[in-house]
């Protein structure tokens, strides 16, 4: 594997480098590196914008919170951004589909009206090249066996769907289990496999256990499938559905209206059948010197020096990010300390070829604290605000559920000060939006009487985290 040098953002324009191999070597030697001692320069004017890693599929943006740190040790974030390639004037790719509706009992009425026109309006958007599997289930699970969806086909099902009534209570777990089955039948012919879940209540019946039906998900996952949950009303397990999500590299979605499912069973078939990377994995190496504090919002495991974090599919142009706290010990004043290496690997679905995009992060280490300050990078400093503030977002929910409102309102409060800070380094307009959307959350919050209006804002709520923490194009 060859390299090449990615520039990341910094905020004097120094001390930050990062090594992305996968491109070949261009034609001249590297100019050398040089290294100014003693003393670093002084503040620099803002840095130029920042130049993207893209090596295959994926773009990645890297950044450094603190390219200066001080000397001892100091809290960093380093943050990551990831975007698909466009492919302009590409067709979408034929996708291999399953569509699992749940028909419990508490689906009937508008709900279940609402999912069968957005059934009908999906199988409307296939051509000939694409597969789908309707599944439907309550106490029980019956299916429409996966078929091309040519003319005659579509026609078959759309009278199946009408045929779709209420009964019975909600067995998730086996509608996962014949959605895999269905998707398997023609998987090797697709590069694209995927299961869109749809539910409005918790799981009574076969499998009801977080634990067991997440696994479940985890080995639709290892199979090479892929899994997006849709909750639909304010009676769903929004932590399971997000779960099946994130072990299944798909999307969440929730919708308090049912008549908002055609939209995004739509924007579920666009970003499958635009997919351009999967298995997408990022593994941290962290030097001596260098120690884990948290990757917000995701699930990650650690093993010695090493943290393994797994990413959804990618569509053409899908974003998301991940910001990771670290603590960082600087010994040497006026010498480059590594903060943190980075391993990407991936399938690129657009050259049907496995990558591998390594980078490393550096900080200067300094015993002036005015150079750690006005060296901060601000974009950093604002995505790290946004990580940090969702982290209250859920605790918020977490309590209001709990019925704890005025705790949940003192972890909104935090938030304010959470972009009070970055504002001072960043300037309000780089903070305004998200200090209006605080206080509108909190207005939120002050009114929220009744149960119903408790669920649907705590819902809510899990969702804005979810996007704060980074999760932008896997949350709908």
């Amino acid at each position: 594997m060859n390299r090449t040098v990615v520039f990341l953002s910094l905020a004097g324009g120094l001390a930050l480098t990062a090594l992305v191999l996968g491109l070949p070597q261009m034609g001249t030697p590297p100019e050398p590196i040089v290294v100014v001692h003693p003393t670093p320069p002084p503040p620099a004017p803002p840095p130029p914008p920042v130049v993207p890693a893209t090596v295959g599929s994926l773009t990645l943006t890297s950044r450094l919170s603190h390219p200066y740190v001080p000397a001892g040790t100091s809290e960093v974030f380093a943050t990551f951004d990831l975007s698909g390639a466009q492919v302009p004037g590409a067709q979408r790719s034929p996708v291999n589909l399953a569509l699992v509706i749940d028909r419990s009992g508490s689906m009937s009425g508008y709900k279940l009206a609402q999912a069968k026109q957005a059934a009908r309006h999906l199988i409307g958007l296939l051509n000939d090249q694409d597969r789908l599997a309707i599944i439907h289930y309550g106490s029980d699970v019956k299916s429409l066996p996966s078929l091309e969806a040519t003319a005659a086909n579509r026609e078959r099902m759309f009278q199946y769907v009408d045929g779709i009534w209420d009964e019975g209570g909600t067995n998730i777990g086996a509608g996962l289990s014949a959605g895999r089955y269905q998707l398997s039948t023609a998987q090797r012919t697709y590069g694209v496999n995927r299961l869109i879940l749809m539910s409005d209540g918790q799981p009574t019946e076969g499998l009801t256990a977080d634990e067991e039906l997440t696994r479940m998900a985890r080995e639709l996952r290892a199979t090479g499938l892929t899994l997006s949950a849709i909750g639909v009303g304010t009676d769903f397990n929004e932590d399971l559905m997000q779960a099946f999500a994130e072990y299944g590299a798909g999307a969440y979605g929730f919708l308090e209206d049912a008549a908002q499912l055609s939209t995004l069973f739509q924007k579920d078939l666009q970003q499958a059948g635009t997919t351009v990377a999967r298995g997408v994995t990022m593994t941290f190496t962290l030097p001596p010197g260098t120690s884990l504090g948290e990757v917000l919002g995701y699930r990650a495991s650690q093993s010695g020096n090493q943290v393994h974090v797994s990413l959804p599919d990618f569509s053409a142009g899908q974003l998301e990010r991940v910001v990771v706290r670290l603590n960082v010990t600087g010994d040497s004043v006026g010498r480059t300390a590594r903060v943190l290496d980075l391993k990407l690997a991936y399938t690129d679905l657009i050259r049907d070829a496995e990558v591998a995009n390594e980078a490393s992060l550096s900080a200067v280490v300094t015993n002036r604290r005015e150079e750690v300050l006005a060296r901060q990078d601000r974009e950093a400093t604002v995505y790290a605000a946004r990580a940090r503030s969702a982290v209250n977002m859920q605790k918020a929910a977490e309590a209001l559920s709990e019925g704890r409102k005025d705790e949940a309102k003192l972890y909104l409060q935090r938030n304010q000060a959470l972009f009070d800070e970055a504002s001072a380094v960043s300037g309000s307009a780089a903070v305004a939006a998200d200090q209006a959307e605080q206080r509108a959350v909190m207005d939120e919050y002050d009114s929220a009487e009744g149960e119903e209006a408790r669920r649907s804002l705590v819902k809510k709520s899990k969702v804005k985290a979810l996007k704060s923490f980074g999760k932008l194009g896997s949350t709908y």
